[in-house]
């Protein structure tokens, strides 16, 4: 009897590893930065950043990739706004950018990094 609640519990855990393995690899998809790109940076972590939490911006940047470490972390050239921080962000914190043209959109408001 205990042999057979054994193998009937690690039937079920092999099952629900497989299951959950599908569903992650159907919506997650590796990014793929290369150097010289640009992206914006999350300001999760960012805790000096001034004003109502609401009212701050979400990323900043453009930013470009000096170098790509590994799959999971880029290395950013920071500006002087932000030269401070560590210039390695993990590929979850960062995004990549897409540049729109201002004459298309002339209210847009630009950003100041």
């Amino acid at each position: 009897m205990w042999k057979k609640a054994c193998d009937t519990s690690s039937k079920c855990i092999a099952e629900e590893k497989e299951y959950n393995k599908q569903r992650w690899d159907k919506t997650h998809m590796e990014p793929d930065f290369k150097e010289r790109d640009q992206l914006l940076v999350s300001t999760l972590n960012f805790n000096n950043r001034k004003g109502p939490k609401n009212m701050r911006d979400s990323f900043l940047g453009p930013f470009t990739i000096i170098k790509v470490i590994g799959k999971h972390a880029v290395d950013v050239r920071l500006t002087e706004k932000v030269s401070r921080k560590h210039p390695v962000f993990p590929v979850c914190l960062v995004k990549p950018y897409f540049h729109t043209e201002e004459d298309k959109f002339p209210s847009r408001k630009k950003n100041p990094t």
